[in-house]
């Protein structure tokens, strides 16, 4: 499964775990708050500045990571 922007961040963390440090360097480190949980990346990543998809190139090359 890619991870697109479309995501939400709590799926996305439930599935890959290992990708809460991106997350956190990215600056969105508050993946345990009530927004995370519905909010899609796209939507937090706009919220912080941050540029979705270089977020997401991240977020995948993480994800292929065991």
């Amino acid at each position: 499964m890619k991870i697109t922007k479309n995501m939400s961040i709590k799926e996305v963390v439930e599935t890959y775990p290992q990708v809460v440090p991106v997350f956190i360097q990215h600056g969105m480190g508050c993946l345990g708050c009530a927004i995370a949980s519905f909010e899609t990346i796209e939507e937090g990543a706009v919220a912080h500045g941050i540029d979705v998809d270089q977020l997401i190139k991240d977020l995948n090359a993480a994800s292929e990571v065991e």
